[in-house]
């Protein structure tokens, strides 16, 4: 991973790189317009409830990484990413990589609604092309995943660390061996035998009492 980011440095890296692009007129943000934004209950997945002292955490963490810069203005300290200047990325690029930080693997169908107000993609193919050049970075900023059992698509991931590029998946409940399904059908198929003995027999009875 080129930097290894924690949950709250992905969460933080990801907001910046929202408001920078969809409202500019806010950016760069102070510390609590931060932590709004981190706790944000739309457009985020998981949902957060980081305190400010987190989030100092994560911004002191993303600074000893190069990937942030604190403005002074005033008395308040705003911060602004540099992660788009690092890597050199475009905004296709960039609005992929913020809408992968704040809301984990996604499919192509939900990346090109998703990045709409960050960056329009014309359409899938689009989409997809620049999900392929950042896997072709050096070292790669994503991946397509394998496909999880009973989804018809794939989903893509990014590979900054933070939350996890590839959740573990959960594992198809496994069919009972053949050999234990059959057992137990036949022993379904005797209690049935059984019961449907008993009654007999015991209509048979009622029959000799009362014929």
């Amino acid at each position: 991973m080129p930097f290894d980011l924690t949950a709250p440095e992905a969460r933080i890296l990801g907001c910046l790189m929202e408001k920078e692009m969809a409202t500019p007129e806010y950016y760069p943000l102070s510390l609590n317009a931060l932590t709004n934004a981190c706790n944000q209950k739309t457009n985020r997945e998981p949902v957060v409830h980081y305190d400010e002292d987190e989030v100092l955490a994560g911004i002191e963490g993303l600074r000893g990484k190069g990937l942030m810069v604190v403005a002074t203005s005033g008395r308040v300290n705003k911060y602004a990413h540099r992660l788009s200047e690092r890597l050199n990325l475009g905004n296709r690029e960039s609005a992929l990589l913020c809408v992968l930080l704040l809301r984990g693997p996604q499919t192509l169908g939900e990346l090109k609604e998703r990045c709409e107000r960050l960056h329009p993609f014309d359409d899938l193919d689009a989409v997809e092309n620049s999900l392929r050049r950042m896997a072709e970075f050096d070292p790669p900023l994503a991946m397509r995943l394998e496909r999880l059992p009973g989804m018809r698509e794939q989903r893509y991931a990014h590979l900054l660390g933070g939350i996890s590029a590839a959740p573990p998946e959960p594992a198809p409940h496994a069919p009972a061996p053949l050999a234990g399904r059959v057992e137990q059908l036949e022993a379904e198929v005797a209690e049935l035998r059984a019961e449907l003995a008993a009654l007999a027999s015991a209509f048979q009875d009622f029959r000799g009492q009362f014929g």
